[in-house]
Order: C-alpha cells, then structure tokens, then sequence
C-alpha cells in the first residue's frame, strides 16, 4: 500500500472509530466539501490522519483534550462533536463532566455552564442521561 493510501485507510479508520455512532449531525467535513471538496479532503486527511492517528496520545486522550480546548473557546456545536467522539472511543462520562468543571478556572462559569449543556444534549441524544456517578446522577 503507497503512502497516500495509507493516509486515506488512518483518515477512513480514525474518522469510524470516532465519529460513527452516537448523536446524529453533520460532521464540518460536509461543510467544507460543500465549498471545495478536493480541499475538505486534503484537510481532513491532515486533521484526522495525520494527527489523530499519531500514537504519541491515545484517542481518548485526544479527545480529553480537544473537549477541553472547545469548550474553553466555547465552540458548542464543534464541542458536541469531540464529546461524542470522546465517549465512542471509551472516555469516562464522569471524568468528561470534570474537565468540563475545571474549565471554570480558566475559561469562567459561561463557558463550564455551555459546555454542561452541550454535554447533557449529547448524552440525551445518545440515550446516556442522566450518567450515575456512584451517588445517583451527574
């Protein structure tokens, strides 16, 4: 297999693992195709072949990540995305909620209380609400 093939199956593979399950929204993958596709394609062969398949973080820890970046920027809809993903790849629903928590010391209670909400949505629309946390729910 050529090096652009490999690209294309990480991209492919990633954006499954990720992605294909869980809420029901368009991925910004279609938005940029709608635009230009043979960009939207080289974009996301960059975003999610070339730096979410990398091994150095894992997928969850990726996700962790990205989750806390959106949510501090307060990029709902992107942010509703990652917390997906974050939970298809098997991050801990109660550690999610946390990192939302923490994001009041650097992001302000706005962002933490928009980041809940977008969070709540996705779990309702996944079936997942409430999440018990040992005491009941979240």
């Amino acid at each position: 297999m050529g090096k652009e093939e490999d690209l294309k199956k990480r991209t492919q593979e990633t954006a499954k693992t990720l992605f294909a399950k869980g809420i029901k929204m368009d991925p910004p993958y279609l938005t940029w195709k709608a635009f230009d596709r043979e960009l939207a394609n080289e974009l996301s062969m960059h975003i999610t072949g070339n730096i979410y398949s990398r091994q150095v973080l894992t997928l969850p820890e990726r996700q962790m990540a990205a989750c806390a970046m959106l949510a501090a920027l307060r990029a709902t809809d992107e942010l509703k995305l990652h917390i997906n993903g974050a939970l298809n790849v098997g991050c801990d629903p109660r550690k999610l909620a946390e990192l939302f928590f923490q994001l009041s010391t650097y992001g302000g209670m706005p962002a933490v209380n928009e980041a809940l909400q977008a969070y709540r949505e996705v779990l309702e629309e996944r079936g997942e609400w409430p999440i018990a946390d040992g005491r009941g729910a979240v």
